[in-house]
């Protein structure tokens, strides 16, 4: 009995550390509960405040879509009032292209120094202010100018607006976002052709419609004044707590941001140039060269380009303009869903061969009925929602963040280089070759840019920014993922 009442004694500890147990096990369950409710920002679904981030955001490319459009329609007007001959008429439609190569490497390069907010406030202000000295023009030369620095403040838009929506959305829905972003451009350029429509028999209609833009910069300056700084790119320059306020702040208290890892050398601007990044920066130039210019011009002289398909002139050719517009926009929708889905490789190669079987369709056979018109003109149209979307979501994934905004400008100015003298040259060829070898070379340049893609695409799908901005992270073919 005794042996027993000696085993019993042995085997229970004091009751003191039997509490003290219990209470290390209860802490370690708490902490545990911490680490699993606790979300990244790749884990987090879309708020009401996100999708504010994005509507706002999206407001430049909308912008950029109705400006770039309306100049097409405002032309038919401009050139008898200034009396412009096919040069000054070209610089004019051209000119903003210009402004938008410049506008995108250094709108990037202040955007990755300064900050996301403060320019994604200044650039409205500033496209305001120069839709209204472009309607108070007395010569051509003005005209220019005007559409030029307007240019340089939408092409600035490009890189501050995407970077910020990449660095606030999750990964699940980074695809729709940047959807979102084209199918604006779109919209902006379909609700250009319906103003233009309207304005086109008005006396001084070209004056309403290059100050259409200004209402929309005001309702944009209040929406985005609202709109905190990249909590990414607060992180990365130090600035930790602010960080921190505005991840509270959009997301909650149960997600928290990954810090950088201080042992790792930030990226500089210049190592865009080498190796890996390099590549990229010459894929997306290109492949967005081909995707955009021959879309830039049939949008910005839709006009024309639709006379010359038999289309009818004035309100008629404008209307048509309308209808492929039209297509541009619904065929965005599905496409925002299908990079998740297909996921972004074999949807961008598929979109290009069809795109350019409607071109090659338009080039061979430009005399056909309209119908055939109209459907190769939708073709074309519809499928370009993909690489649309993907001209601003693939710089956005491809890069570190802080060089992520430079990077885009600088693939984006790439790519304006080819645009500007499309842009320029499509009046002047359209005049000396007509309407079917010009839609020719522009299925050259997308059959170009479907045999690029073919050899160089990558598959983002699914990873987070810091994964496919990785140079070490393989890409991986969908088939594979």
């Amino acid at each position: 009995m005794s042996d027993v009442k000696h085993l019993t004694q042995v085997s229970s500890p004091p009751m003191g550390e039997v509490a003290d147990g219990a209470k290390q096990i209860a802490d370690g369950l708490v902490d545990v509960s911490k680490r699993v409710v606790k979300k990244t920002l790749d884990d987090v679904s879309m708020t009401p405040f996100l999708r504010k981030i994005t509507f706002f955001a999206s407001g430049g490319a909308f912008l950029d879509g109705y400006v770039l459009s309306l100049i097409g329609v405002a032309l038919t007007q401009i050139v008898p009032a200034f009396a412009l001959t096919t040069e000054e008429s070209a610089a004019i439609g051209a000119s903003v292209l210009v402004g938008i190569f410049f506008g995108t490497i250094l709108g990037g390069y202040v955007t990755d120094r300064i900050g996301r907010r403060i320019m994604f406030i200044a650039d409205v202000v500033a496209i305001c202010l120069l839709s209204l000295w472009s309607v108070l023009a007395q010569a051509p030369w003005e005209l220019v100018a005007a559409r030029f620095l307007i240019g340089m403040f939408i092409g600035a838009d490009y890189p501050i607006a995407t970077s910020l929506i990449a660095e606030f959305a999750p990964k699940k829905s980074r695809s729709i976002n940047m959807g979102i972003v084209s199918a604006a451009w779109y919209l902006g350029a379909t609700v250009a052709a319906v103003v233009g429509y309207a304005l086109y028999s008005v006396e001084d209609g070209w004056k309403w419609m290059l100050a259409s833009p200004i209402p929309i910069c005001v309702f944009l300056l209040i929406g985005r004044s609202k709109v905190p700084e990249s909590p990414l790119w607060l992180i990365e320059r130090g600035r930790t707590e602010e960080a921190h306020a505005v991840m509270e702040r959009v997301y909650g208290m149960d997600v928290e941001i990954e810090r950088p890892d201080p042992t790792v050398k930030r990226m500089t601007v210049f190592e865009i140039f080498r190796g890996g990044y390099l590549k990229r920066i010459v894929f997306l130039g290109v492949l967005t060269l081909c995707q955009v210019a021959p879309m830039y011009a049939i949008y910005t002289f839709g006009p024309e380009i639709m006379t010359a398909f038999g289309l009818g002139a004035g309100h008629e050719a404008i209307l048509g303009e309308s209808v492929v517009s039209l297509f541009f926009l619904i065929g965005s929708i599905p496409a925002m869903f299908w990079l998740n889905s297909m996921g972004r490789r074999p949807l961008l190669i598929r979109s290009l061969a069809l795109m350019a079987v409607g071109l090659v369709i338009l080039g061979l056979f430009p005399d056909a009925p309209v119908y055939v018109v109209v459907l190769a003109f939708g073709l074309y149209a519809f499928f370009s929602g993909g690489p649309g979307i993907l001209q601003w979501l693939y710089p956005n994934e491809l890069f570190p963040t802080e060089v992520r905004a430079s990077a885009v400008g600088i693939a984006i100015a790439f790519s304006r280089i080819g645009t500007v003298i499309a842009t320029y040259g499509t009046p002047l060829f359209l005049a000396t070759f007509g309407v079917g070898p010009t839609m020719l070379v522009a299925a050259g340049l997308v059959i170009l840019g479907l045999v690029l893609s073919i050899a160089m695409a990558p598959e983002t799908r699914g990873k987070t920014l810091q994964e496919t901005s990785s140079l070490t992270t393989p890409d991986t073919h969908p088939e594979n993922a």
